[in-house]
């Protein structure tokens, strides 16, 4: 097991906004956890980076406690955080926002510019262009890149597919899978489900702070009655 999470919660402010939220994900998974906006998926996320700070549960990633520690240390332990707003550098260059999200010693796993490039040969394009200036799907692109140079083993996505275009979703979706063929497993943020079947082994439904549902994604495609519940417009 790569990572577990086990009966987190956290708060904002006043506001208890995850209620004892449990999940795992195994070397080489890519797991999706699935929900309508604003039930806590992304703060879960955040509670495991330490961008949130958890106010009880456990998060053990490769069994060390990581619950509580610096979002730095963290990536520096071996997980990469694709945010759902991009937080691209924007008046510096692609190559430069590449550059940037280097680990100290992070090459000798694989994860190199040259490498990247490989993988996204239009930020090679755009390598000396202003990352403002990228379209929405370039940004994503490069988003996701820049975690890569740290050589993550786990990668945690925040809705890489919102807002974009239905072409550019499918490439996000090619990118990611292919990422996942080259070692790397992803803990996924989706609403859609078309992109959760596309790339995902399991799933957990997220409502009101609380995993309500939990297997592979063909049991919840057969669960009509969750769909219908909790991810259903």
């Amino acid at each position: 097991m790569l990572l577990a999470v086990e009966g987190l919660h956290a708060h904002y402010g006043k506001s208890h906004i995850l209620h004892g939220v449990s999940l795992t994900v195994d070397r080489g998974e890519v797991v999706c956890l699935l929900g309508r906006n604003g039930v806590g998926k992304s703060t879960t996320l955040k509670a495991i980076m330490g961008l949130v700070r958890p106010t009880g549960g456990s998060v053990t990633f490769q069994g060390v406690p990581i619950a509580g520690e610096p979002p730095h240390r963290i990536a520096r332990r071996g997980i990469g955080y694709v945010p759902e707003e991009r937080r691209i550098f924007p008046t510096i260059t692609v190559r430069e926002n590449l550059l940037m999200g280097m680990q100290p010693g992070a090459a000798r796993n694989g994860w190199t510019l040259e490498r990247v490039y490989e993988f996204f040969p239009r930020l090679r394009e755009r390598e000396r262009q202003r990352a403002g200036t990228l379209s929405g799907g370039e940004q994503q692109m490069l988003t996701i890149a820049r975690t890569l140079m740290g050589n993550p083993e786990l990668l945690l996505v925040d809705e890489p597919t919102e807002g974009l275009a239905p072409m550019i979703v499918e490439q996000v979706e090619r990118i990611l899978g292919e990422v996942h063929r080259a070692g790397a497993a992803i803990l996924l943020v989706e609403q859609a489900m078309e992109t959760a079947l596309a790339l995902a082994h399991r799933g957990y439904v997220m409502s009101k702070g609380q995993i309500v549902f939990a297997g592979t994604l063909a049991e919840l495609q057969a669960d009509e009655a969750v769909r219908k519940q909790y991810l259903e417009v």
